[in-house]
């Protein structure tokens, strides 16, 4: 059984002085056509790599702006839905079936029945790393641009979804909003997860990790992973 060792905000981060920029500069530019082009080089490897491998599930990642600020778009799982991640913030997704015909089909069918919200594949920037969940269930999330909220005609399957609910990527970035909690197992450290705090729901979980995967490839050098496994050197965090 694993157990929660604490539940901290992050250090307080470059921001506030000597010309480092603050998260709202630093997210200015995340969807501009230049770094689209940045990320989908980067995610050539992996989409080759996963996207026709066996997998338990894929999620969609999507990139979307509110009145022109680069945000990202979640789902708040259904209460009457069964399982232990009911009523729980997600990524629209979920598991594969046989007539799909890859992770990227599965997300945007997924994506399709969650939230009547069809995307063409020329907007997929491309798949990222695969997580390999505790009951070794293989998700895989894949990232698309979904275009302005504005313009978007949401149509949430109330079966699936409670609500439907963005971040900016300025919220995401500043650590003020960013925590983590220590697992322990037995006794023993056992892993670090993240959390992004301050918004109408709490993120954690897959969700959270897959948050801080696009973080980091929208705005390299400004979020810094910290997730971490037993065995593994965790970064120094300032704990409150």
């Amino acid at each position: 059984m694993l157990t929660t060792l604490r539940l901290a905000s992050r250090q307080a981060g470059p921001w506030g002085g000597n010309g480092s920029p603050n998260p709202e500069e630093t997210a200015r530019h995340a969807l501009s056509s230049a770094n689209e082009l940045r990320c989908r080089q980067l995610l050539e490897a992996t989409t080759a790599r996963y996207r026709h491998r066996e997998a338990s599930a894929a999620v969609l990642v999507p990139l979307c702006s509110v009145h022109g600020v680069p945000s990202l778009l979640y789902t708040l799982r259904s209460s009457r839905l069964t399982g232990r991640h009911k009523g729980d913030v997600s990524f629209p997704g979920g598991k594969c079936d046989p007539q799909d015909q890859d992770v990227v089909d599965t997300a945007l069918r997924e994506t399709r029945e969650e939230l009547g919200l069809p995307i063409q594949e020329e907007n997929v920037w491309g798949v990222m790393k695969p997580i390999d969940d505790r009951k070794n269930s293989i998700i895989v999330p894949v990232i698309a641009q979904v275009g302005p909220l504005e313009s978007l005609d949401l149509m949430p399957n109330p079966q699936e979804v409670d609500d439907v609910f963005t971040m900016s990527l300025a919220h995401l970035l500043h650590p003020r909003n960013q925590g983590y909690t220590h697992f322990c197992h037995r006794g023993h450290y056992s892993y670090t997860l993240p959390i992004f705090l301050h918004g109408p729901y709490r993120i954690w979980g897959l969700t959270a990790i897959f948050t801080e995967f696009t973080l980091e490839m929208l705005v390299p050098g400004t979020y810094h992973r910290i997730t971490r496994h037993a065995g593994l050197q965790r970064r120094r965090e300032t704990r409150t």
